[in-house]
């Protein structure tokens, strides 16, 4: 395929009107990535998928997440010393996935543009970040996104803070002002501030990243929000769904359903058959993503999370246990 084909389709992917148009340009970017993925080629042809057959979405094979973390999810004719490598948050023990993205623009344009679709112009925002845990492991996309949305925000005062005391008096600041603010933070820190000062928030927007990182105990989704919205004085807690994975997030707004952009959709499948789709939406079920800005690695994933649909908008309940060992079985070296 030729330069000028790929930037035709990306181009597409952000241009996706319905979903007649969504599952057609899907299935393109499946026979493409079936041709061009090497490890994804061998798990479809692993489950005997016939890619020459498939003509929806339901039929396109989801790879296991976990061959991020042991195998090269990457187009076979570029060279990974050409693209940039992020990396999960994670231990030496479990291991941390790989996602190496040959073209940052098209991952910039992704998450600016689904930011901008639930939050507005981003420019109008002051950003505040407290992610210590993801700044001192590296190689972080939620740290690449986050440092890009702050260099495109209209503030000087937007910016990575370490700690309470730098952060504290710039919130204050801010929200004195009645600035449009964002404070996204991984959970563990967004609690040690509500029990460093206490708020009242007016003008600011919490988004917690979710993750303890081993520094306090794990809390349901309802109670830590709960914590949350008394310690700050907001209403609602908002939260955001990605992975490094993946190129496009999903957002919850308030409460814990998350709404995604019109290139990612979301699919259930039954936890003990992970090769087909969950037809009832009131079920738990294994989440399976597509990403259709994933143009250089794959857009199927088949994630390690549980959640329910209602109406395209996903709830996590959980993960699998065990999951690092599922779904793999049929590609061990």
């Amino acid at each position: 395929m030729k330069p000028n084909d790929i930037e035709i389709i990306i181009s597409q992917i952000f241009q996706l009107q319905n979903a007649a148009e969504f599952n057609a340009l899907a299935v393109k970017i499946f026979h493409l990535q079936y041709q061009n993925v090497a490890v994804y080629r061998a798990y479809c042809d692993a489950v005997h998928s016939n890619p020459k057959s498939i003509k929806t979405v339901e039929e396109i094979p989801f790879l296991p997440i976990q061959f991020f973390k042991s195998k090269r999810i990457y187009w076979d004719q570029i060279e990974t010393k050409n693209a940039t490598t992020f990396m999960s948050s994670g231990t030496t023990a479990t291991g941390r996935s790989k996602h190496h993205v040959f073209d940052l623009k098209v991952y910039e344009q992704s998450f600016t543009a689904c930011f901008e679709q639930f939050y507005g112009p981003v420019e109008d925002m002051t950003i505040l970040a407290l992610l210590p845990s993801y700044l001192d492991q590296g190689n972080s996309s939620l740290v690449y996104m986050v440092k890009s949305l702050i260099e495109k925000s209209n503030d000087s005062r937007s910016g990575f803070y370490l700690n309470n005391d730098e952060i504290l008096p710039i919130l204050k600041s801010v929200e004195s002002e009645g600035k449009n603010t964002l404070l996204i933070g991984v959970t563990y820190a967004l609690l040690d501030m509500i029990e460093q000062s206490i708020f009242n928030l007016n003008h600011t927007i919490i988004m917690e990243t979710g993750g303890m990182k081993g520094r306090r105990k794990e809390m349901t989704k309802t109670e830590l929000h709960n914590i949350l919205c008394k310690g700050f004085g907001v209403k609602e807690i908002h939260s955001e769904y990605g992975m490094t994975e993946l190129l496009s997030q999903g957002y919850s707004t308030g409460g814990e359903w998350f709404r995604f952009p019109n290139w990612m959709k979301c699919f259930l499948r039954p936890i003990n058959d992970p090769l087909t789709m969950l037809s009832k939406t009131d079920k738990t079920g294994g989440i399976n993503v597509i990403d259709l800005a994933n143009i250089y690695s794959c857009s199927f994933i088949a994630t390690q999370d549980l959640g329910r649909l209602n109406d395209g908008q996903l709830k996590i309940m959980g993960r699998f246990d065990h999951s690092d060992t599922r779904g793999c079985n049929l590609m061990v070296e």
